[in-house]
C-alpha cells in the first residue's frame, strides 16, 4: 500500500512563497494498493493535480469523501478523469440526516457555483451514501466512522494484507473531555485510529490557538500527539495545517516534536510526500 500527499492544508487554500514546503493545497491524499488500485481521500483543491496523473488511465478510482466543507470539495469540478467519457468513479461520502450524497453534491456542482452540474458529467458517476458498516473498494476493506467534527463528518480506515491506513484530517476529539484522552469507549476516532501503521490526522492549531478555538472541529497538535499515543499508531502525520501557518512557523512546531521520544514515528505532512506501507 503506497500512499502520496496532494494536498496538506486545512479551511482554505494557502498558495504562495512563505507555503511552498508544505503546500498550500487543501485536503486530497492518494492510495494505491498492490494490486493498483487506485483510492482518493477527499478532493481538495490538491486534486486537480492528481487529476492530471490520472487522465487516460482507464482504471476505476474510488473517492471517499470524509465530509462536504469546502475545502475538502473544492477541487472536484476540477478533476480531469470527471470528464473523461464513460470513465468508471465512484465517490463515497456521508449524508446528512434530510439529504443523501448526491443531492448534497449537486448544490455545489451546479450553477451559480459551478457551471456544470453534476448530472451533465459524462464520466459513468456512481455515489454511495457511506456505509458505517465495513464495505469493500476494489479488494481493500473499509470501515467509516462519524467523528467530532460540525456537520456530518467521518474517518476512514483501509485495510489491505494486515496493513492499515486511518484518516481522520477534520477532528476534535478532546471537545468537552475534562481530561484528554479519556477512556477508549468514549474517544472519537478511537475504532478507526487503533493499532494503524499510518495515521493521517488533523493538527491544525498550536496549543494556544485551540484555546480560542474549542468548538471549530480541530485538534492542537499536541492534541493529535496525544490521540496518537492513546491509539497506539505505530506512525502519525500532522495534516490539516492552518492557512496562516507558514513553512517557517511548521518546521519551528515540528522540529521539538520531531527529537522526542514518541511511542511512534512522527512527520508532518508535505505535499508530494509518500508514505510506503510494508
Amino acid at each position: 500500500m503506497n500512499v502520496m500527499l496532494w494536498g496538506t492544508r486545512g479551511s482554505l487554500a494557502a498558495p504562495g512563497p512563505e507555503t511552498v514546503g508544505y503546500g498550500g493545497n487543501t485536503a486530497c491524499v492518494e492510495l494505491r494498493s498492490d494490486d493498483g488500485a487506485i483510492v482518493i481521500l477527499d478532493a481538495g483543491t490538491g486534486i486537480r493535480r492528481l487529476g492530471l496523473t490520472l487522465v487516460g488511465d482507464d482504471r476505476r478510482i474510488d473517492i471517499l469523501l470524509s465530509h462536504l466543507h469546502v475545502d475538502h470539495i473544492q477541487g472536484l469540478g476540477f478533476f480531469g478523469p470527471l470528464f473523461e467519457p464513460g470513465r468508471e468513479i465512484h465517490i463515497w461520502g456521508p449524508p446528512s440526516t434530510t439529504l443523501g450524497l448526491r443531492a448534497r453534491l449537486a448544490r455545489y456542482l451546479s450553477p451559480p457555483l459551478f457551471p456544470v452540474p453534476l448530472r451533465e458529467l459524462p464520466s459513468r458517476l456512481t455515489l454511495h451514501d457511506v456505509p458505517l458498516d465495513p464495505f469493500e473498494v476494489e479488494g481493500l476493506r473499509v470501515d467509516a466512522d462519524l467523528i467530532c467534527h460540525p456537520g456530518s463528518c467521518v474517518g476512514y480506515r483501509i485495510a489491505e494484507n494486515g496493513l492499515t491506513l486511518a484518516y481522520i484530517p477534520d477532528h476534535e476529539p478532546a471537545l468537552g473531555a475534562r481530561t484528554f484522552p479519556g477512556p477508549q469507549d468514549w474517544l472519537s476516532g478511537y475504532e478507526i485510529a487503533r493499532g494503524a501503521d499510518l495515521l493521517i490526522h488533523d493538527a491544525q492549531y498550536t496549543d494556544e490557538e485551540y484555546a480560542d478555538r474549542v468548538g471549530w472541529g480541530h485538534s492542537s497538535i499536541t492534541q493529535a500527539i496525544q490521540f496518537a499515543i492513546a491509539c497506539d499508531v505505530r506512525r502519525l502525520v500532522a495534516f490539516h495545517h492552518d492557512p496562516d501557518h507558514s513553512d517557517d512557523m511548521l518546521d519551528r512546531l515540528c522540529a521539538d516534536l520531531v527529537k522526542q521520544e514518541l511511542p511512534f514515528e512522527f512527520k508532518p505532512g508535505w505535499e508530494g510526500a509518500v508514505f510506503e506501507l510494508r
